[in-house]
């Protein structure tokens, strides 16, 4: 489930717009803007990430690609799972099949043909 973020992009864009511009604390900025100062400075490196990229942090797009592969990762382990159940259920059922039988050519002792089965 996606949860929404509580503060629109735009009103991000402008709060690091502002942070960024210098003429005022972070702290004055955040107060005003009436959001915490630790949030305002996550918002800020984000940004700056963003921007200039990183070493060591994600880019918000890496960030969503990452959530995005995680929750497939999830979805294909569920399926497998689901597979694999299904597969041994109706090898239960001998659907597939039973075990596998030797070569009635190999139980007669033709030694030509004997030697295509076990190949």
């Amino acid at each position: 489930m996606i949860v929404p973020t509580p503060h629109p992009p735009e009103f991000r864009r402008r709060a690091v717009e502002l942070a960024r511009r210098g003429d005022r604390p972070i702290a004055m900025v955040a107060q005003r803007l009436q959001i915490s100062e630790s949030c305002l400075r996550r918002w800020v490196l984000q940004a700056d990430v963003d921007d200039n990229g990183s070493d060591s942090r994600l880019t918000s797009v890496e960030k969503r690609e990452l959530a995005q592969l995680r929750r497939d990762k999830r979805r294909l382990e569920r399926e497998n799972k689901l597979l694999k159940r299904v597969i041994a259920h109706l090898a239960e059922e001998n659907i597939l099949g039973g075990p596998a039988q030797p070569c009635d050519a190999a139980r007669a002792g033709d030694a030509e043909i004997d030697t295509a089965c076990t190949a």
